[in-house]
């Protein structure tokens, strides 16, 4: 599939592209824990979703610990919660310059290819994209959040040796995504949102950029999240040169829209826990009407999750979302 011209061709006004995987679960009546070490479960968990709900992609778990697990991050998992690193493995610059670069399929990332290529066999009707964490935000988890940002400051060499090995590693995974069959890869940047203007012009975005300019061709297109306050950061993100942006609900996509070029889709931001999660399907319908009243005018805007769904969310209210979002556009 032609991505660029996907992206130009097709209907983001009426159709919708949530991060939405994990509530899959749900369907196909397997655990959390079960569906992120089945390559199997994954592909149909995925399926589940996009026969219920045809999306405008199918997007595959927003799974951050996966690629930091390959690097030997412990992890904690849940039968009902997305999986969490609980701990660092570089503190010091012998840590870092330790650091072994993972193959890819080791640890789980075996499984979460193996789902790409048969989610693609399955699901025929919309792309499929796979998931990835991003540089800054995979650096943080090798080395803890705190700790990554005060080295900024005091250590940026250290920071820059797991950026340098770190992108490596995911150019590599995100190309057997490509290989894999996958149509694109949403990659999770949620850590640069904490940066300041300077410090992800430094830390992020020159290393997003160099995995884009890696992997993204006319078939296979890198959609940037980032849920942080991205405003006084757009122009780093713009200049990774992603043509596809997704935003959270920490910020106002009404007065970002403004700030980014007609020419890049930008999708956002239904707040993932308060409505989907904690909401109601009447509060849901409220929340998409709002938005789309708010940022309908704008060409380059569809709307989406803030961010990745969580598991327990209530079908109720996810179908409620595109019930909604159908009902907006057929009046």
């Amino acid at each position: 599939m032609n991505m660029i011209q996907w992206l130009q061709e097709a209907d983001f006004t009426k159709k919708t592209m949530p991060v939405l995987s994990f509530p899959g679960v749900q369907l196909i009546g397997k655990t959390v824990d079960e569906m992120v070490h089945s390559g199997e479960l994954q592909a149909d968990c995925m399926k589940a979703i996009a026969d219920r709900y045809h999306p405008l992609a199918s997007v595959s778990l927003m799974d951050l610990s996966v690629e930091a697990e390959a690097f030997g991050s412990p992890v904690k998992f849940s039968a009902d919660e997305v999986p969490t690193v609980t701990a660092p493995i570089v503190d010091t610059e012998e840590d870092a310059q330790a650091l072994r670069i993972p193959n890819v399929g080791e640890k789980r990332t075996g499984e979460y290819i193996k789902a790409i290529g048969l989610a693609v066999e399955k699901i025929t009707e919309c792309p499929v994209f796979a998931g990835s964490i991003g540089p800054f935000s995979l650096a943080g988890r090798l080395m803890d959040m705190t700790e990554i940002m005060v080295k900024c400051y005091t250590d940026p060499e250290i920071v820059h040796a797991v950026l340098e090995k770190a992108t490596s590693f995911l150019i590599a995974y995100n190309l057997a995504f490509k290989k894999a069959g996958a149509n694109g890869v949403v990659m999770a940047e949620p850590a640069a949102g904490l940066l300041s203007p300077d410090l992800i012009e430094e830390f992020s975005s020159p290393y997003v950029k160099r995995i884009i300019e890696a992997v993204e061709d006319d078939n296979f297109l890198i959609a940037y999240h980032n849920c942080g306050n991205v405003i006084p950061l757009i122009d780093s993100i713009l200049s990774t040169g992603a043509r596809m942006l997704h935003f959270g609900n920490a910020v106002s996509m009404e007065e970002l829209l403004p700030k980014i070029p007609e020419n890049i889709r930008v999708l956002g931001n239904i707040d993932p826990v308060s409505q989907f999660r904690n909401g109601t399907p009447e509060s849901m319908r409220q929340a998409v009407f709002s938005l789309l009243d708010a940022c309908g005018k704008y060409p380059h805007f569809s709307i989406s999750s803030g961010c990745d769904i969580p598991p327990a969310s209530p079908l109720s209210n996810i179908d409620a979302y595109f019930d909604a979002v159908s009902e907006y556009h057929k009046r």
